[in-house]
């Protein structure tokens, strides 16, 4: 998978006219090998002990490549963060998300994608994409 994401990467930065470069290597690397839903600030701290001459705008402006390749997803959890995850082809999953401690939970459910099919086909209306976010404690923090 992540051998397919670089190479898909790699094809949109040189139909775009970009250059490959370490750094976008490294800021690739360190994104494919995080499972959670990663802010900006968050990757940048992750990167700088290791490779302090890659800057916050670098990480800025590299997230949103990844976001227009189609590797990576931004998400927004009503906490002003843009987020990014890790897409993957036909998969989907929904989230529960933590208002106290901002932990983020992924699930899938096929019941609840059945409903929500039924009821788009009842109003004769095509999904194309959706998301289902739910916010409430966590059971560390409910404890």
């Amino acid at each position: 998978m992540k051998k397919a994401k670089k190479k898909l990467f790699r094809e949109f930065i040189a139909e775009k006219g970009l250059k490959s470069t370490r750094q976008r290597d490294i800021i690739l690397d360190a994104f494919l090998s995080s499972d959670r839903h990663l802010s900006i600030e968050e990757l940048y701290l992750k990167l700088r002990s290791k490779h302090p001459s890659i800057g916050y705008a670098t990480v800025y402006r590299t997230l949103k490549l990844f976001a227009e390749s189609g590797i990576a997803r931004e998400i927004h959890f009503g906490d002003g963060q843009t987020r990014y995850e890790h897409t993957g082809e036909g998969e989907h999953h929904d989230h529960l998300v933590c208002k106290r401690c901002g932990s983020i939970i992924e699930f899938e459910n096929e019941a609840i994608e059945k409903i929500q099919d039924e009821i788009a086909s009842s109003y004769g209306f095509l999904i194309q994409h959706h998301k289902l976010e739910l916010y409430g404690l966590c059971a560390k923090c409910r404890a």
